[in-house]
């Protein structure tokens, strides 16, 4: 079982930019792929950036050049730094992390965060 406490969400200006954070506990964090997804008002939610156990890094292209996602494995924690933002960036933001091993698929999900981007 893996719990999952995202933060750092908030309103912010056209430009400006947000760092989230997603603090995983309960098991190995280091062997989980690691992904921010999101859902704005509306619509599905969808794929925004992962980050493998070995650092591979894959972005939706509406977010290629702008954001950063990492992952610092001593603290269990995966980041999102979101740069150049845009009014269209703004959604709820789910931290995901999914690991499979043995035949089995284990998912699970942050509660999510709420980033708004206005004037």
């Amino acid at each position: 079982q893996v719990q999952l406490v995202e933060s750092g969400g908030g309103l912010v200006q056209p430009g400006g930019s947000l760092r989230l954070s997603c603090a995983a506990s309960g098991n190995i964090f280091s062997m989980y792929t690691m992904g921010w997804h999101r859902q704005a008002p509306g619509k599905q939610r969808e794929l925004v950036a992962t980050i493998t156990s070995n650092g591979g890094t894959d972005y939706a292209d509406s977010v290629k050049g702008r954001f950063i996602i990492s992952r610092d494995n001593a603290k269990d924690t995966v980041y999102l730094q979101m740069n150049s933002l845009k009014p269209e960036d703004t959604a709820v933001y789910y931290c995901k992390a999914d690991r499979t091993t043995g035949g089995r698929i284990y998912i699970y999900w942050g509660q999510g965060t709420q980033v708004t981007v206005s004037r």
